[in-house]
């Protein structure tokens, strides 16, 4: 009996134990629970990575860091028709105008970074890679990005009224550089300036060059006013160095060029630009004027060439507008898209632009284009374009029957857009 009692008082003491220790692992547990829905609230009303949608996924994480991909498509198709005379009717043509992709995003501490590529023609070009640095109004840059050298050529080709810029900004040579750059926004008032080396794709290189722009923006009534200036300004380094100048019709498409200086020794450019725009509801104008000067070699006369543009266009739909943000234009953003019940926005924009290629001495013609486009934006990331334009020649480098130089080119263009 004694034997039994003690082997009792033993398993009591065992199931005792037992007994504390579930009830502990029970106490762990719940404390866990407890902790796990208190990480699962925190998480839910703060989660570690927001996504957000802006045409493309927008990932945002704590402490400042954002990461979202970016990119265009556009393919268009167009037709040259020139007096067959001249043996330059090139007829139609299609390409892949753009083809980008990159990504772009916050990093902590007031920096950013963008990085885009072009893969059209079957070739990789590097689009954008900056760095930059914001405090308050202040934006610093460093990397390949634009220079400053007017509306038109800072408007993202997403959001330009024709297929193709201005004739000046491609004649002219406006690219992307490699350089240092600041910008300062303050109330109406956009300041820009930096110091810019070569493209990267002609890197290394011994130019240089200086580029600043000023904008007032302010708001009339309902209404957006444009107002800029810029000037530009390149050191060619090389003995060797050579500028030209030269135009297609209109349109991409065609590797024609009827207005064209030719290489040229040069040993500096220096342009001077004057802009201006006004946004009033389905209502826009802009006007541009861009002088290329050119230093030559010891003994030869210094040309002045010009480029220009005056543009109006209305929205046929009701309650759209054309987009401006930050001294560019911008997106459109239907009123009534497709998808919502709607048919998008409907645009339409009439351009008178002309460029003279002579002077000093140098006679490569003047190309004189009256054009309309006809937009359609069907949603915010899409859109189609078709354009028409007639460019009157005078002393075009490509004579017709008899010699005669003044004569007109067609060009039709269409185009299909999509970006994120």
């Amino acid at each position: 009996m004694r034997a039994q009692m003690e082997a009792m008082a033993r398993r009591i003491d065992e199931l005792e134990g037992q007994l504390a220790a579930t009830q502990a692992s029970a106490a762990a547990a719940t404390t866990a629970a407890d902790e796990a829905k208190a990480v699962a609230a925190e998480v839910k009303a703060s989660p570690p990575v927001a996504v957000a949608w802006k045409g493309a996924p927008k990932f945002e994480g704590k402490g400042g860091w954002s990461f979202k991909p970016r990119g265009r498509l556009q393919v268009d198709a167009g037709v040259i028709d020139a007096p067959s005379s001249t043996g330059r009717s090139d007829g139609f043509g299609s390409e892949m105008r753009r083809a980008r992709l990159g990504v772009e995003g916050d990093i902590p501490g007031g920096f950013g970074y963008k990085f885009e590529a072009d893969f059209a023609g079957n070739e990789v070009e590097i689009a954008d890679a900056i760095l930059t640095y914001k405090h308050k109004g202040l934006t610093i840059s460093a990397g390949q990005h634009n220079n400053f050298q007017g509306l038109e050529e800072l408007s993202s080709s997403r959001f330009i009224s024709m297929i193709e810029r201005a004739a000046f900004t491609d004649a002219f040579g406006f690219e992307r550089r490699v350089g240092l750059s600041a910008q300062y926004g303050a109330g109406d008032l956009l300041l820009q300036g930096g110091v810019f080396t070569d493209n990267m794709s002609d890197l290394p290189g011994k130019s240089w060059s200086m580029d600043g722009r000023v904008v007032f923006m302010p708001k009339l009534g309902e209404g957006q006013l444009h107002l800029g200036a810029s000037v530009h300004y390149t050191e060619l380094n090389d003995a060797a160095d050579t500028v030209r100048y030269r135009q297609r019709p209109f349109v991409h498409t065609t590797g024609e060029r009827f207005i064209n200086t030719g290489a040229f020794s040069a040993t500096s450019e220096t342009g001077y630009g004057l802009e201006g725009a006004f946004i009033s509801g389905p209502f826009h104008a802009a006007a541009e004027g861009y002088w290329q000067k050119v230093s030559r070699p010891a003994g030869l006369a210094d040309p002045t060439f010009f480029g220009g543009y005056a543009e109006v266009g209305y929205f046929l739909t009701g309650g759209d507008s054309r987009g401006y943000k930050k001294g560019t234009f911008d997106r459109v953003k239907p009123e009534s898209p497709v998808g919502e019940g709607g048919m998008g926005a409907l645009q339409v924009n009439l351009r008178y632009d002309r460029l003279d290629l002579t002077d000093a001495g140098i006679v490569s013609g003047t190309q004189d284009g009256l054009a309309i486009s006809l937009i359609w934006t069907p949603t915010d990331y899409t859109r189609l374009m078709m354009n028409y334009g007639r460019m009157k020649y005078k002393d075009a480098v490509h004579p017709a029957a008899g010699g005669d130089t003044s004569y007109s080119v067609n060009a039709f263009g269409m185009r299909a857009q999509v970006d994120f």
